[in-house]
């Protein structure tokens, strides 16, 4: 007699039978009364009793399972998940791993819209480099861990040559007035407005996190967030100011620990509450009207402008500590969810690693220690949900870039730059990275280019 083959707790999982009970269940009833079918025949029943339990009611030995799935699924709904389309940009440039992530967000009954950018790449639930619009409702992961990432970039009216004649004050200014990982600053001062904010009265877990939020006001994260100084080539007549070099500092960073730590806990909120399959579990949401999804919504925003707040400090520390002042500052962030008008419908519009676009608005898009980052000015393209890429986009991730490079290699790759590093790990290297300017050449229909800016001092963890 051919070996029976035992019915596996986790594929019954895969075919929705996620409660325990029901697992117990349906594993008892066709391991018992089923004994001598095939696997393969058990396994299509129950998918089949799942999809149309109604049928087997009646069922002299699956009724009692079919009966417990109905009130199941009359308890925890259930969703068509559908295919949709979606455009994508610089799709040559794209791994399938991002655009299967892709199309699995798209099929979200909450879904309406959605773009990939060119710089798009593997990440949890949405990719980095997606852009996804759903109606009344907020996704936490498809907002991203680091709520409210960020570029800012702030352009000094100095000589052309400041950067070459000062390099020793401005390398001494990144020590000074830069702290990354769990460093942070002793002096910073509770008068930030960013702490009287009510909201820290309305929320406990924000005020769980508000002395957190304030011992690192003003730090950088790790990975590749950055403080550099550089200079921008102003290709084009802009701010007051005519065509030509300046000084410029570029940051990026996020909401730290404070962003992280609301992140993880609403998702897991969100993955309890929706119950969904596994492929889209990370894709959990709450709706709008949802106590959960209007205090995400908060925690959200106040993240948002934490980071704001964060990068303001770092650009403040650096000009006061040169005696300079910023001609015009130019930030967006990425990693969250706007409430904007698509079709003349409101949307919630979730730009995970993905620059806001809309016509006129300006960002910034960085491509790597070595490569220019990009002064843009929003064409805002309906099919793109006015967006652009965040960034170059990586072509490895950090292991394979650690296991790639030697840091004989990646001097080399500074020195004939012309950067100068200051921290920063293998897993940076900037030919860990797509290449910048085809990302931007992906993307002409999104944005127009108003500038370079070359980095040439750069600190990172």
């Amino acid at each position: 007699m051919a070996k029976k083959e035992k019915l596996k707790s986790k594929e019954i999982a895969a075919l929705g039978y996620k409660d325990a009970v029901l697992r117990s269940m349906a594993m008892l009833a066709v391991g018992k009364h089923y004994k001598y079918t095939p696997k393969e025949e058990k396994m299509a029943l129950l998918a089949k009793l799942w999809k149309d339990a109604e049928a087997y009611r009646q069922d002299a030995v699956l009724g009692p399972l079919a009966l417990k799935v109905l009130d199941y699924q009359a308890e925890v709904p259930q969703y068509d998940f559908v295919d949709k389309d979606f455009p994508i940009f610089g799709v040559e440039q794209i791994a399938q791993n991002a655009l299967d992530q892709m199309k699995n967000a798209m099929r979200l009954p909450i879904t309406k819209a959605g773009a990939l950018m060119p710089d798009a790449h593997h990440g949890y639930g949405l990719p980095i480099g997606g852009v996804l619009a759903t109606e009344n409702a907020i996704i936490p992961y498809a907002v991203g861990v680091d709520i409210g990432c960020r570029m800012c970039m702030s352009i000094f009216e100095a000589p052309s040559d400041f950067l070459e004649k000062e390099r020793a004050q401005l390398l001494k200014s990144l020590n000074l007035h830069s702290r990354f990982g769990k460093a942070t600053f002793e002096d910073n001062k509770r008068g930030d407005d960013f702490f009287d904010r009510s909201e820290f009265g309305q929320l406990a877990i924000l005020r769980k996190m508000k002395d957190k939020a304030y011992a690192q006001i003003g730090s950088s994260g790790g990975g590749n967030h950055f403080v550099e100084w550089g200079y921008l080539d102003l290709e084009t007549e802009r701010f007051g100011l005519p065509k030509g070099r300046y000084l410029t500092l570029l940051t990026h960073s996020g909401s730290r620990g404070f962003g992280a730590f609301l992140a993880n806990h609403y998702s897991r909120l969100a993955q309890k509450k929706r119950q969904l399959p596994k492929e889209y579990a990370h894709l959990s949401w709450f709706n709008m009207e949802e106590a959960e999804g209007q205090e995400y919504w908060m925690a959200m925003n106040m993240a948002g402008d934490y980071a704001s707040a964060c990068h303001h400090h770092i650009h403040r520390r650096m000009a006061e500590g040169l005696g300079l002042q910023p001609y015009v500052r130019v930030e967006n962030h990425h990693n969250f969810a706007w409430k904007e008008v698509h079709n003349g419908k409101e949307l919630i519009v979730h730009r995970k690693g993905a620059t806001p676009a809309a016509a006129g608005e300006l960002g910034v898009i960085p491509g790597s220690m070595t490569a220019p980052a990009f002064l843009v000015e929003g064409k805002g393209l309906a099919a793109a949900l006015g967006s652009a890429s965040h960034g170059a986009g990586r072509k490895m991730s950090r292991r394979q870039a650690t296991e790639t490079f030697s840091k004989a290699e990646m001097k080399a790759i500074l020195k004939n730059a012309g950067v100068e590093l200051i921290g920063g790990g293998l897993d940076e290297s900037p030919d860990a990275y797509k290449d910048i300017e085809s990302v931007i050449a992906a993307q002409t229909d999104l944005v127009n280019v108003l500038g370079r800016f070359y980095p040439k001092l750069v600190r990172m963890e």
